[in-house]
C-alpha cells in the first residue's frame, strides 16, 4: 500500500484569561501605524474581538510552563484590550481567544502575521460601504462605525456609484484611482463610458482631461450668471449641479446652460421693469455689455440725497459697532455669528454712504439706463446717460466759443467696421497669429497701457506733446497711437469680459473720481482748473491722455507706426501685462497651432516638458500648456513690452549716437523750461482725495 502523506497539525486554540497574558518584547512592529489604540478599543467594544491573539507559553529556568503566556503577534489588540480593562469595560480575567504557538521563534510569528496579511483593495471597501448603505445604515452611522468622517463615506459611496464597467477596469488595475475619482463628476454611466472610450484614442488620460470632457458645455458655479441667479434658484427650477468630492471645484458645474440663461433673462426683465417704472426714456440690459458702451453719451450726475437725522445716527452706530468688533477680534478668523454680524453692518454702512442719486424729471425724460451683471454676479445699474440723438436742440450762441469742453465731445467712432475675421483652420508649422487673435490681444494691451499711462503723468505729458508737435510740424504724420481729440475705442466688443477685470475697475474708479470732482457746468471748468495745483493738473492731464490711447490691432487698419509708438510707451511705463492677463486654453492655446504651443512651453519650461507635450493631441496639449505656464509670467509676443514691434532702444541706436550725458543735459533743460513738468513729482490725486474726504 502507498505510504500516506503526513497530515498538517494546526496550533491549539483556547480562551486564556486576560490577566494571564503579557506583552512580548519579540513583536517586530515598533513603528506606530494604522488605527489608533483608542479607536481599536472602541471597535472591539462594538464588535468584540474579531481576530485571535497569537501567544506562546512563558517558561521558567527549568523549561516548564509558568501558566503565563506572552503575546508576540497581536500587540495592538492586546493594548486595546488592556485599555478596556483600565476603563473597567472588560473584566481583568475575561477569556481571550488565543492561538498557542510552540514551534519556531516568537519574532517569526509576529513577522508572518503582518507580512502575509493582504491589504483590502480600495474597491472592496467602496462596495462594502455601498452594501451597508443599501441595508439602511446612514452615512453618519457608517462613518461612526469605521472612525472616519461622513465626507470620507460620501467619497467612497460616490466612487462605488461609478459605472460597473469602469469599476471592473479599476479592479483589474487598468485605471488609476485618480482617473476613477475624475469620473465621479457626473452620475451618467453612459456618459462615463463614452468618455472612457474616447480616451482610448487619446494620448492624454490625465484626470483633468477626464473632468474637462465630462463637464464640456456646463457652466462653472463661479460664472457671473450663476452667481447672479443663485445655485438654489437654479436647482429649484430643475437644474442639475455637477460636483467634485475629491478636489476643489468652486461650487461645481451647472449642467443646463440653457436653463441658466433663461433664469438670467427672467430676472433681468424683472429688474428692467422696476427701473423703467422710474420714467427713464430707455433701458438697455444685457448679461454682458461691451466695455465702454457709454462712450459717446453725456452723463447726467444728479444729486446725492442727504441722510436724514435718523440715518446719520444709525451710520455712527454702525461705525462704532464695526470698530468694536475689529478691536475685540484682532485675527481674521472671526466666529461665525460675529462674522455674519460684521458683514451685515458693513453692507448697511456701505448703503448709507452711497445714498440714491436724485435726478430731475426733465433729465429722466431724456436719459436712459445701462443694466448689466458685474464680474461678481451683482446687478450693475448705470443711470443718467443721454444718447446724442436724444440731446435737446440748442440754438447756436452768437459768439463762437474758444474751445469745446472735453465733457461735450461725443466720442463716437465713425470708422467703417470690418466683418469679424474667422480664425484660420489649424495648420502645422509656426504660422503667423490670426488677425482676430491679434485684435483681441491688442485690446488687452490697450487697456493695460491706458491704466499704466494714467499712473505716469510725465510719460503722458511727453506723449501728448509728441503728437501735438506731429500735428503742427509734420502734417498727415501718423507716428503716434494717441487720439488726442479724445476718441475712445470700445474695447469690450473686441475682447469679451474686459469690463469685469480689475484693470477696468481701476480706470472706471479713477474716471468717476475726476468726474465727481469737476464742476457740472462746463462754463466753470476753466476757473476750477486754474485753482488746481500743478500736481493735480498733470494727473488730470495724464488721465485724459490715457483715455485717448488706442493700441488696437485691426485687420482693416493695422497702423504699424502707431503700434510701434505704443511699444515705446509700454517701455516708458514698464508695462508688465503678466499682472493683468494669463494665457489659458480658452484665451490663447486653443486658438493657435500646435507649433506655437510648443514654442511657448519651450520658452518657459524645460525641454523634458516640451518633449512630453509634443506627444499630445491639440485639445490635451492646450490644457496641459495652461497648467505648465500657470504663474510663469509668460506672454505671447503681442503682449510683451519688447515683442514683435521694434525695440525703441535699438531704433534710437540706429538713428544716432546720443550719449547719456547729452540726454541728461536735454532732460535738465526741459525741466527748467517747463514748470508744469517740474511740478509733477508724485501720483494723483490730491484734489480728488480732498473732495472725497
Amino acid at each position: 500500500m502507498p505510504k500516506s502523506k503526513t497530515q498538517i497539525a494546526l496550533s491549539q486554540s483556547r480562551d486564556i484569561p486576560f490577566d494571564k497574558l503579557v506583552l512580548s518584547q519579540s513583536n517586530v512592529r515598533h513603528v506606530k501605524a494604522g488605527v489608533a489604540i483608542e479607536e481599536l478599543a472602541a471597535d472591539i467594544a462594538r464588535r468584540t474581538l474579531i481576530q485571535s491573539l497569537s501567544v506562546r507559553p512563558v517558561l521558567d529556568e527549568a523549561g516548564d510552563e509558568t501558566g503565563m503566556f506572552e503575546v508576540p503577534a497581536g500587540g495592538r489588540r492586546y493594548r486595546a484590550l488592556e485599555l478596556l480593562v483600565k476603563q473597567k469595560r472588560l473584566a481583568k480575567d475575561a477569556p481571550i481567544p488565543c492561538v498557542i504557538r510552540t514551534d519556531g521563534i516568537a519574532e517569526e510569528d509576529s513577522l508572518a502575521e503582518n507580512v502575509q496579511r493582504a491589504p483590502l483593495h480600495p474597491l472592496d471597501q467602496f462596495r462594502a460601504f455601498q452594501a451597508m448603505r443599501e441595508r439602511g445604515l446612514s452615512e453618519q452611522a457608517i462613518a461612526a462605525a469605521f472612525f472616519v468622517t461622513p465626507a470620507v463615506v460620501k467619497q467612497r459611496l460616490r466612487l462605488a456609484s461609478v459605472s460597473p464597467r469602469l469599476l471592473d477596469l479599476y479592479g483589474d488595475d487598468e485605471m488609476t484611482l485618480d482617473q476613477l475619482m475624475a469620473f465621479t463628476v457626473v452620475s451618467d454611466h453612459e456618459r462615463q463610458e463614452q468618455v472612457w472610450e474616447a480616451l482610448q484614442r487619446s494620448y492624454s488620460r490625465e484626470p483633468y482631461a477626464i473632468r474637462r470632457m465630462l463637464t464640456e458645455g456646463a457652466v462653472r458655479a463661479t460664472d457671473k450668471r450663476a452667481l447672479f441667479v443663485g445655485i438654489d434658484a437654479y436647482e429649484e427650477a430643475g437644474g442639475m449641479v455637477l460636483r467634485d468630492l475629491f478636489q476643489a471645484d468652486d461650487g461645481g458645474w451647472l449642467q443646463d446652460a440653457a436653463l441658466l440663461d433663461m433664469l438670467v433673462a427672467e430676472r433681468l426683465r424683472e429688474e428692467v421693469a422696476a427701473i423703467q417704472a422710474e420714467g427713464w426714456r430707455w433701458v438697455e440690459a444685457a448679461p454682458d455689455m461691451p466695455y465702454g458702451r457709454h462712450y459717446g453719451m453725456r452723463h447726467i450726475r444728479g444729486d446725492r440725497r442727504e441722510l436724514t437725522d435718523a440715518e446719520q445716527v444709525r451710520r455712527e452706530a454702525l461705525i462704532d459697532e464695526l470698530a468694536e468688533i475689529e478691536a475685540t477680534h484682532t485675527d481674521e478668523n472671526l466666529p461665525e455669528d460675529v462674522g455674519e454680524r460684521y458683514e451685515a453692518a458693513r453692507q448697511e454702512l456701505e448703503q448709507l454712504d452711497n445714498p440714491p442719486t436724485i435726478y430731475l424729471p426733465e433729465d429722466i425724460g431724456m436719459a436712459g439706463v445701462l443694466v448689466t451683471i458685474d464680474g461678481a454676479g451683482r446687478l450693475k445699474v448705470d443711470r443718467g446717460y443721454v444718447r446724442p440723438e436724444d440731446e435737446p436742440v440748442v440754438e447756436p450762441e452768437p459768439v463762437e466759443p474758444v474751445g469745446t469742453p472735453i465733457a461735450d465731445a461725443s466720442g463716437n467712432d465713425h470708422r467703417p467696421k470690418s466683418p469679424v475675421a474667422e480664425e484660420p483652420e489649424e495648420e502645422d508649422g509656426l504660422k503667423p497669429l490670426s488677425d482676430r487673435l491679434l485684435t483681441e490681444l491688442s485690446a488687452w494691451r490697450t487697456l493695460g497701457l491706458r491704466e499704466a499711462i494714467g499712473r505716469h503723468p510725465q510719460v503722458a505729458f511727453n506723449a501728448a506733446l509728441h503728437v501735438m508737435v506731429l500735428r503742427l510740424f509734420y502734417h498727415y504724420a501718423q507716428d503716434s497711437c494717441l487720439e488726442i481729440d479724445v476718441k475712445q475705442a470700445v474695447l469690450g466688443a473686441q475682447a469679451p469680459g474686459l469690463g469685469d477685470t480689475a484693470t477696468a475697475a481701476t480706470i472706471d474708479a479713477r474716471h468717476k473720481g475726476w468726474a465727481d470732482f469737476l464742476p457740472e457746468n462746463p462754463a466753470d471748468l476753466w476757473d476750477v482748473i486754474e485753482t488746481m495745483s500743478g500736481e493735480d493738473r498733470t494727473s488730470l492731464f495724464a488721465h485724459c491722455v490715457s483715455m485717448s490711447l488706442n493700441a488696437l490691432y485691426e485687420s482693416w487698419n493695422k497702423r504699424p507706426r502707431a503700434l510701434a509708438h505704443a511699444d515705446r510707451l509700454a517701455h516708458a511705463v514698464s508695462l508688465d501685462m503678466a499682472e493683468q492677463w494669463t494665457p489659458t486654453a480658452e484665451s490663447y492655446f486653443g486658438r493657435v497651432t500646435k507649433a506655437r504651443i510648443l514654442q511657448a512651453v519651450g520658452e518657459a519650461c524645460s525641454e523634458d516638458d516640451t518633449a512630453k507635450l509634443a506627444e499630445l493631441k491639440k485639445d490635451a496639449m492646450a490644457e496641459r500648456a495652461e497648467n505648465l505656464l500657470a504663474g510663469s509670467g509668460w506672454l505671447p509676443e503681442p503682449l510683451r513690452t519688447r515683442g514683435v514691434y521694434p525695440d525703441p532702444d535699438a531704433v534710437l541706436s540706429e538713428a544716432g549716437d546720443r550719449s547719456e550725458e547729452r540726454d541728461a543735459i536735454a532732460s535738465e533743460s526741459a525741466m527748467d523750461a517747463d514748470p508744469v513738468q517740474n511740478e509733477n513729482a508724485g501720483e494723483p490725486v490730491t484734489a480728488m482725495t480732498e473732495a472725497a474726504e
